[in-house]
């Protein structure tokens, strides 16, 4: 097939622009502000359309931040969950961030189909369905949708859906020690009523976490589909190639996706990529 110069050299073009205006990200703290559009075409050589099309790739990969009348700034640092391969199985350290929880539902209702499946038991069973806001330093970042069998949590609090580790309840107050969690990731977009609780445009980029909990003796405790955001969450990807260096242990935190809790280096976790599914280093 032969290459189409004229779209190819656009191509390469605008990547060379947004790699620049990266450097200057790169250069700056969040919240400061980046040259105008129209120094920068100045600077780099550029047409007003290639500039603002490198600029909107990083806008919408939420590096920049556009403020009308102001200018663009550079927006603030992206919470990073790093997935590492240690001791046979996947490891998750710790994100940064004061994490919190805002309860918007908790109820008790029939599981259903398709979660009566996922958690193995009756569609006439009784689960506890919960609904709440993550929030980091503040800021909503994520929205989980917990359902529960209700019988491994017959009185379950809003304040413990609310207030500290979620797993850490399960252990003490129910008696329900998790073991391993089996997790999807896949992109998608926000609805209007998600993206007004995220303080996002509607149709933003977001990431979709599925999960299923089970605990020591194999019995699901736990089924999530958690929504983050898109410009403010990251996963990155430790693959050892050579013998590993002996690394300190993670500081305590949480574990965005995954709750915090029981769920570390000791007990596997599997994840899948859009049907590709890593288990315990494979």
């Amino acid at each position: 097939m032969e290459i189409d110069r004229a779209a190819s050299g656009a191509v390469l073009k605008r990547e060379r622009v947004r790699d620049a205006i990266l450097e200057l990200i790169e250069a700056r703290r969040p919240g400061d502000a980046i040259p105008s559009e129209r120094s920068l075409c100045a600077r780099l050589g550029v047409s007003r359309p290639t500039l603002r099309a490198a600029v909107d790739e990083l806008v919408v990969a939420g590096l920049l931040v556009r403020e009308h009348g102001r200018g663009m700034f550079v927006a603030a640092e992206k919470i990073t969950q790093e997935l590492v391969q240690e001791r046979s199985s996947f490891a998750v350290p710790r994100a940064g961030g004061v994490w919190t929880s805002r309860l918007l539902e908790l109820r008790t209702l029939p599981a259903g189909a398709r979660v009566g499946r996922r958690l193995r038991v009756s569609p006439a069973a009784r689960i506890r369905y919960v609904a709440r806001l993550r929030l980091v330093d503040g800021a909503p970042v994520a929205i989980e949708h917990l359902h529960i069998p209700a019988d491994l949590v017959p009185d379950l609090t809003g304040e413990e859906l609310e207030q500290g580790d979620l797993y850490e309840h399960f252990r003490d107050r129910h008696g329900v020690r998790v073991g391993e969690a089996v997790q999807s990731i896949e992109p998608t977009v926000v609805t209007r009523a998600e993206a007004d609780l995220l303080e996002v445009p509607e149709l933003s980029p977001a990431l979709l976490f599925e999960r299923l909990t089970t605990d020591t003796g194999d019995r699901p405790v736990e089924y999530v589909r958690s929504l983050y955001r898109g410009d403010r969450y990251r996963i990155v990807s430790r693959l050892r190639l050579g013998p590993a260096a002996v690394r300190p242990s993670p500081p305590e935190g949480h574990h965005p996706g995954i709750p915090p809790g029981d769920l570390t280096a000791g007990a596997p976790v599997t994840f899948s990529t859009r049907g590709v599914v890593q288990r315990n280093g494979g």
